[in-house]
């Protein structure tokens, strides 16, 4: 491996990686194949459902149900398959070998991202938040991009701000070439119509569905497979309260205008994303004491132990009827 300019090139000498524009990848299903070739990454829906008893929800009738989409694929779990599968299919049958995608340094998307790549012989490319970054040692999640194969270009934050303006992106595109270009966080209109599977396996298992929120197309996708049944929450683990607007543009560009019944709580982020609080540790350390059995590891306090603290205090303030079950979503 080496470092050259702002980029982490993690030296692309496996052929697979390297295949000229329009040429398919080893093993890379494309348009008219029998088989999608989202498939072939062999994910197990539907996730399951456990009951995680809790005294401090119960003595308000609160049932918690947690839906382990973290099961779905060791590589890319939860929402990460659910919001990349209609993409990797639309990608390869338009005949991109190469996803071009944003995201920061803690990004679990860049990370899925990078394994669905690696998975379907796909070139993958990753704009990292903040050159600064392009002069320090790799952290885990960027490490592991790197190790799948992503080659890792660090822009500058103002650039990165512009990522969606023409300029920005041609400029992108010329440095790495022809590419299926996948929106930070991967929140798009295939996005989201690839997460209303999970509403659909949720509809009449719960009476609230509470999902941590970044970028909306989970939230967005959820609300419209749970139409006609759940309310769903999504907890905003960002800061700026972007999130409704967004949540709606994405429902419109899916489905045609709003679906479901849905909102966002966006008091509940703990300094913003990737970020915590010494009430939030606590929290999550208290919640692994009780339920670590089920998880089998720390609670995600990225995404997972916001949402799960802000169910708690929902509770707390008797927001849910005597009787609710609310299946809360594992992201990963």
């Amino acid at each position: 491996m080496h470092r050259e300019s702002a980029f982490w090139d993690p030296g692309w000498q496996n052929p697979a990686l390297r295949l000229p524009a329009g040429v398919p990848a080893p093993g890379v299903t494309r348009a008219g194949d029998n088989e999608r070739v989202s498939r072939r990454i062999a994910p197990v829906p539907p996730s399951p459902l456990q009951e995680a008893a809790d005294d401090r929800l119960a003595r308000h009738g609160v049932r918690l149900l947690l839906k382990r989409d973290d099961l779905i694929h060791p590589d890319l779990p939860g929402n990460k398959y659910r919001k990349l599968r209609l993409n990797l299919d639309a990608a390869v049958e338009a005949g991109h070998d190469t996803l071009l995608t944003f995201g920061g340094a803690y990004s679990n998307h860049l990370r899925a991202t990078a394994a669905a790549g690696r998975l379907l012989g796909l070139r993958t490319v990753g704009v990292v938040r903040g050159d600064e970054l392009a002069g320090r040692p790799l952290n885990p999640s960027l490490a592991r991009a790197a190790a799948d194969g992503m080659r890792l270009d660090f822009v500058d934050r103002a650039t990165y701000r512009r990522k969606t303006d023409p300029a920005v992106l041609a400029a992108l595109l010329a440095r790495h070439g022809p590419a299926y270009v996948l929106p930070e966080g991967g929140s798009n209109a295939l996005a989201a119509r690839g997460c209303a599977d999970l509403g659909r396996e949720l509809r009449t298992s719960a009476d609230v569905v509470a999902v941590p929120c970044g970028t909306g197309g989970t939230l967005a996708g959820l609300a419209a497979g749970l139409a006609g049944g759940p309310e769903a929450i999504g907890f905003a683990v960002l800061r700026g309260g972007f999130l409704p607007a967004e949540v709606l543009r994405l429902q419109e560009a899916a489905f045609g205008g709003l679906r479901g019944r849905w909102r966002v709580e966006d008091g509940f982020q703990h300094g913003g994303y990737a970020r915590t609080s010494a009430e939030l540790d606590a929290f999550a350390a208290d919640f692994d004491a009780r339920h670590g059995g089920l998880l089998g590891r720390p609670v995600d306090r990225v995404y997972v132990a916001k949402m799960l603290f802000g169910v708690f205090a929902l509770a707390e303030a008797r927001a849910f009827r005597t009787g609710t079950r609310v299946a809360a979503v594992i992201t990963g």
